[in-house]
Parts: structure tokens; C-alpha cells; sequence
């Protein structure tokens, strides 16, 4: 394939590919049409002073380029690029081929009109079809917002938590909401006005057994609290924090990215202390140690441990956190093992115990867990100079009890006779 020259007008401006769909703009340059789309979709938008739409350039010519402009297909480049393709196909060139009919805007509505009355057998496959059609390409997701997609799974989804029917489709509808969501104003004004979606979702989480379930509604739920304003956070309910800690947390089977999601799901909240609360009721410390004893990769541990140091800022949390029998061990093994971020959350967690829950029982609990050593380990290391003061600061709060403690290096002591 290296050694074939392939004509240049066979290849798109902008990816510098073989065209596979060649389309030509209003501004007479043909180009591949997915990559033309993802121009049209992604460039940034320049205003233009003398109209309110938004306008972008042409890849080629920097002339005015509407975003909503029409793409007519150059069939006679496409046969030639075909034909081309087949005479070179011993010198291993793969034939284009004819692309598929495109999805329209009617096509779309038609389809959701097909979902009304619809009985249960053909209901699933109008929706496995729009499932196809949202995971072929970005145009036709973008035709599905527009055609109000979103919405109507979306109601859908209310519709069979209110009658508290567990029907097909579920599974389906929820797939189409993640691969077709956008957070524009439409979408922020629904989760906003509609605190029924929520709870659908939390509902839909509490009912389902079947992994691939918990991740759609897991991906769904974290995109809708990415849009809540505070009226709508403030509002979060128990029965979600109890079904994400249970169904998420609780399950070692779901996948890393499900727990992801709903570490996501639980950070975002936390800002509203009635949430934290509310985590902490469900039972997510106990979870979330567990959770980490069994070695996640890294960017899991690194949200466990901000989760953690979140809750912990409650003497609930913290409580809940000495409870555990590997709750200080745990958080003191991710020092220095992780990232910066970790050791500044994981110092910032001992800080507070230090500080608010430091009965005789858990000053020695951290010093027979390795918590001190941790400590004494930072201020040795190559660390933030912050890091190694607020190391310094616990050190200082319980010095007469861990002054004759063997793990503090005898040349700290003789440096810094304070502690």
C-alpha cells in the first residue's frame, strides 16, 4: 500500500485519508464525511458580528462556514475512488464501500412514533435499533437530540418508575441516553425541573441484577448529577446513596468503570453536608476501605481516599472510618505510594483524627499501624513543603506519646527535639 501513489483528490483535506463518503460543502471543497462532521461539531465557534448564527471556517478555503449547512455526496468521486480501489486490490488496496443510507431528522421522529402503543416485541426492537444507529457515528446521535431522543427515554424511564414496572427495555433506553446525552440547556433544564429522573435511576439501580444494567444506569446517573445545580444536589435522597453503596460498592463483580462512575457520582456530592450525611448513612466507608483492600488501579484509590477525606471531615465519618479494623492502616499504606493528591487527602484524613477523635485507643492505633512511621517517612522524603508541615503539625498534637516509640528515627528527635 506504501509503494501505490494514491491520486491526491482521493483524499481528504483533513484527515489526509482514502475518502469513504466524499461530500462537498458550500464552499465547493469535498471532504470525508466523518471527518467534515467532526469539524462542523467540534471547531470552536466564531461569531460573526453581523449575524446571531454561529459560524465556523472551511478547513481549506477559511471561508465562512455555517454549522447546520448541508453536505451533498460526490457520487461520481466516490465511484472513481471505488473503482480505483478495485483495480488496486492485488496490490492490497480494501474497496470503499457504498456507504449506507443516511439517518434524517423524520426518520428519527419516526421512530419514536413507532414506540407509542407499541406491544413489548416491537417496542425492543424499535429501541435495539436506535441503539445501532446512535453507535454508528456522531452524526446520527447529534440528529437524535434534535429530534428529542433524550427526552423521550428519559420519560420513559420516569414512566416505568412511577407505575414501578420493571419492563423491557429499560436496559435499552438507558444504553440511548448514554451514547446520545448532551448537556446542553434542554438537557440541564429537565434533570433541574424533574426530580422523578433521579429517582428513576436510583429505582432502576436498586432493581437491577445484571452487571451491564448497573453500568448504563451507573453512566446515565453520573451524567445527570454533572448538570444538577444545588437545588437539585441538596434534594439527593438516601435511597440512592443506599442502592449505589449496595449495587456499586458493595458488588465486586461490576466493572472498574461502574465504580468509577459512582465514585464520581459520590465526590460530586459531597459539597452539601446533608449528603455527606446521607454517604455516610448507606454504609460507604465501611465500603469504600473494602473497597480499596482489594488493590484497584490507581485513579480508583486516588478517588477512595478524596471520598474518604470528604466524609471524614463529619465525626460520623470519622467514626465509622476507626470502626474499621484497617480504616487507619489502609489510609496510611497509600502514602507516598500513589500520587501527591492521595498523600495531601490520606495526611489530611490522619489530621482530623489526630485533631477530633484522638482517644488513647487510637493514638496507639496509629502508632501500631504504621500511621506515625508514615509521618516521620514524609518528613524524610521528597515531598511538598505543605505535606511535610501538616505532617509535622500531627506529630506535634500526641509528641509525648509517640516520643519513645522506636519509629521515630532517633536523628529526628535529636533534629527536632520538640516532638
Amino acid at each position: 500500500m506504501e509503494e501505490i501513489e494514491v491520486p491526491k483528490y482521493f483524499m481528504c483535506p483533513i484527515s489526509l485519508q482514502i475518502m469513504r463518503d466524499p461530500v462537498t460543502t458550500i464552499t465547493g471543497i469535498t471532504y470525508d464525511r466523518e471527518s467534515i462532521e467532526k469539524w462542523l461539531s467540534t471547531t470552536l465557534v466564531i461569531t460573526s458580528s453581523s449575524s446571531s448564527n454561529d459560524m465556523i471556517t472551511c478547513p481549506v478555503t477559511k471561508l465562512p462556514l455555517p454549522r447546520d449547512s448541508d453536505l451533498t455526496p460526490n457520487h461520481t468521486l466516490r465511484r472513481l475512488i471505488q473503482a480505483w480501489c478495485t483495480i488496486n486490490a492485488c496490490n492490497g488496496v480494501d474497496r470503499i464501500p457504498t456507504p449506507t443510507p443516511l439517518l434524517d431528522k423524520r426518520q428519527v421522529l419516526k421512530l419514536l412514533r413507532e414506540l407509542v402503543g407499541a406491544n413489548n416485541n416491537k417496542f425492543i426492537i424499535t429501541l435495539k435499533k436506535i441503539v445501532a444507529l446512535a453507535e454508528q457515528n456522531e452524526r446520527n446521535r447529534r440528529l437524535m437530540v434534535e429530534g428529542g431522543v433524550n427526552k423521550a427515554m428519559a420519560l420513559f424511564l420516569i414512566r416505568c418508575f412511577k407505575e414501578g414496572n420493571n419492563v423491557v427495555g429499560i436496559e435499552e433506553a438507558l444504553r440511548i441516553l448514554r451514547l446520545v446525552w448532551t448537556p446542553n440547556d434542554e438537557v440541564k433544564a429537565f434533570v433541574n425541573e424533574n426530580s422523578d429522573f433521579v429517582d428513576s435511576l436510583a429505582w432502576i439501580l436498586s432493581c437491577s441484577s445484571e452487571k451491564d444494567m448497573r453500568f448504563e444506569v451507573i453512566s446515565v446517573l453520573k451524567m445527570a448529577i454533572e448538570v444538577a445545580n444545588s437545588s437539585r444536589m441538596e434534594r439527593l435522597r438516601l435511597e440512592m446513596f443506599m442502592n449505589i453503596t449496595k449495587k456499586v460498592l458493595g458488588e465486586r463483580s461490576v466493572s472498574h468503570q461502574t465504580i468509577k462512575s459512582a465514585l464520581h457520582v459520590l465526590i460530586e456530592a459531597c459539597p452539601w453536608g446533608r449528603n455527606r450525611m446521607k454517604i455516610i448513612d448507606s454504609g460507604a466507608v465501611f465500603e469504600l476501605i473494602e473497597l480499596e483492600l482489594t488493590k484497584p488501579e490507581r485513579h480508583t484509590t486516588e478517588m477512595i481516599i478524596n471520598l474518604l477525606a470528604h466524609l471524614c471531615s463529619c465525626a460520623d465519618g470519622r467514626a465509622k472510618l476507626l470502626q474499621h479494623a484497617c480504616g487507619i492502616a489502609m489510609v496510611s499504606k497509600k502514602i507516598l505510594r500513589v500520587s501527591e493528591a492521595t498523600d495531601d487527602r490520606a495526611i489530611h484524613i490522619l489530621s482530623l483524627i489526630a485533631k477530633f477523635s484522638a482517644t488513647n485507643e487510637v493514638i496507639i492505633e496509629m502508632l501500631r499501624v504504621g500511621a506515625v512511621t508514615k509521618l516521620c517517612m514524609v518528613m524524610q522524603a521528597d515531598c511538598a513543603p505543605y505535606l511535610k508541615e501538616k505532617a509535622t503539625s500531627i506529630l506535634r498534637l500526641h509528641s509525648k506519646v509517640w516520643n519513645d516509640s522506636p519509629c521515630i528515627a532517633v536523628y529526628l528527635l535529636s533534629r527536632h527535639p520538640r516532638y
